[in-house]
């Protein structure tokens, strides 16, 4: 097996079961989003948290797909397809990375 297929195959289980946790706690969840837990209680109640743990929850299964995907490609066709799938990965994870906890979550505000 190629390095490229062991460095998309690591990610596979962690963003599978980060995705998995999610599903299960719903709601609950939520504390778990980084900027979101550091937030007033107060503030907190002006999000929609089921909306919020849903795009991180199918964030992470995709991001599980992509990586898997790569790794069987690698496997099969070439060690570069990992390469492929880090950047695909990249693109979507800085997508939706934000500074700004506020900014990041105003898609999320109850109006």
């Amino acid at each position: 097996m190629n390095m490229g297929c062991w460095f998309c195959i690591v990610l596979v289980p962690g963003f599978f079961l980060t995705g998995l946790l999610f599903g299960i706690r719903k709601e609950k969840s939520a504390e778990w989003i980084a900027g979101f837990n550091t937030l007033p209680e107060s503030e907190k109640m002006r999000y929609d948290k089921a909306a919020m743990v849903r795009d991180i929850r199918n964030s992470c299964f995709l991001w599980a797909a992509i990586m898997l995907l790569g790794a069987v490609w690698s496997y099969f066709l070439t060690p570069y397809a990992a390469i492929a799938a880090y950047v695909v990965w990249s693109v979507l994870f800085l997508k939706d990375l934000h500074v700004d906890a506020r900014r990041a979550f105003e898609k999320y505000l109850r109006r």
